[in-house]
C-alpha cells in the first residue's frame, strides 16, 4: 500500500512545481528571482506550498545556472542550449538539488522531477529527465546509491 505524502512533502512538492513553472519563466523573460517569487507568491495555491523551499529553489538555480548548466552538460547527449525549456527547468531543480541538498534522498529528487516532467514535459520526456538525473546520482550521491544497493533498498 502506497504511503500518502505527509503535508511537509505535499507543501515540498508543490515548491518544485511552483519552482519549476519560475524557473521556465526566467528562461523566457529573463526576469529576476525577486520578481519571480513576488508573482509567484500571489498565485492561487502558493499558499500550500512550502515557501522557503520555493525561494531556496528559484535563488539557488538562478544564482548557480552557469555551474548547473556545466554539470548538465557532462550528463547530455546534446548541448545544454537544445533542451526544451520544461526539461531544462527540471533538471536544473533536480541537479541542484542533488548536488546542494543531501538532506533530500536522491530517489526523491529523481522521482519529483520524472512527474514533474510526466505532468508538464513533452511526450517520453519523462524517461530523459528520469536517465540524466540518474546519470547524475551516480556522480553526485554515489556513497547514497551504494549504501540503498547494500541494504537491498
Amino acid at each position: 500500500m502506497a504511503r500518502r505524502p505527509d503535508r511537509a512533502a505535499r507543501a515540498r512538492s508543490l515548491a518544485r512545481k511552483l519552482a519549476m513553472q519560475a524557473l521556465y519563466q526566467w528562461q523566457l523573460t529573463g526576469q529576476g528571482p525577486a520578481e519571480l517569487r513576488n508573482q509567484f507568491a500571489a498565485e492561487e495555491g502558493y499558499a500550500d506550498a512550502d515557501g522557503e523551499y520555493f525561494v531556496a529553489l528559484l535563488q539557488g538555480v538562478t544564482g548557480s545556472a552557469e555551474a548547473l548548466d556545466a554539470e548538465l552538460g557532462t550528463l547530455l547527449d546534446r548541448p545544454v542550449t537544445q533542451l526544451d525549456p520544461v526539461e531544462h527547468a527540471v533538471l536544473l531543480i533536480g541537479i541542484h538539488e542533488l548536488s546542494q541538498r543531501p538532506d533530500i534522498p536522491y530517489r526523491v529528487v529523481i522521482n519529483e522531477a520524472v512527474d514533474l516532467a510526466k505532468r508538464f514535459g513533452a511526450t517520453d520526456g519523462h524517461k530523459f529527465v528520469n536517465a540524466v538525473l540518474d546519470r547524475a546520482a551516480r556522480r553526485l550521491r554515489a556513497a547514497e546509491q551504494a549504501a540503498a544497493a547494500s541494504s537491498g533498498a
